[in-house]
């Protein structure tokens, strides 16, 4: 498997897993994505600013995620005790297809983000999600992200968290 940036023809397929990604999150009883979100203009915004990354096996597309290398201004509130003040990477918008649902992709693509983040000399890797999103919660836990406080998107608290890869 590869992490590697999305190609716009394969805008369809993303489509596809993140509308997957909706209705699993609808079927869990989550809050989250259920209010339009994400949609086209935020998945082109991605894909503009050369964020659109996929998890890559043989050809076929396991999974979407925003790789984001620059400040997220939801994130730069005083109430927030991240463990880092300097460069960090922001990852929104993890979806996995239904095909790999269960097997360990969207770990796969935080390691794989872990790495490309050492790449650049970016240490600290910074993400939030809904209160409600348990298999995302469960996956930062495992993986040693820490919990630092609340950010809010769309008028919404989500849970913020970073890890600092050093």
């Amino acid at each position: 498997m590869e992490l590697r940036k999305a190609m716009l023809s394969e805008l369809p397929a993303i489509w596809e897993i993140l509308q997957q990604a909706v209705e699993r999150r609808k079927q869990d009883g989550s809050q989250q994505w259920q209010d339009g979100y994400p949609n086209e203009t935020s998945v082109r915004n991605d894909f503009d600013k050369g964020n659109a990354w996929v998890l890559d096996e043989n050809g076929e597309i396991l999974a979407y995620a925003a790789l984001i290398f620059e400040i997220e201004p939801a994130y730069e509130v005083p109430d927030v005790n991240w463990l880092t003040n300097g460069d960090y990477a922001v990852v929104h918008r993890v979806a996995v297809s239904d095909k790999a649902k269960g097997k360990g992709a969207a770990t796969e693509v935080f390691r794989l983000i872990e790495q490309r983040c050492i790449e650049r000399a970016v240490y600290s890797i910074k993400v939030d999600t809904n209160f409600d999103n348990g298999p995302m919660l469960h996956i930062l836990n495992k993986l040693g992200y820490t919990y630092c406080g609340e950010v809010y998107f769309r008028g919404s608290a989500r849970k913020a968290f970073e890890k600092v890869l050093r």
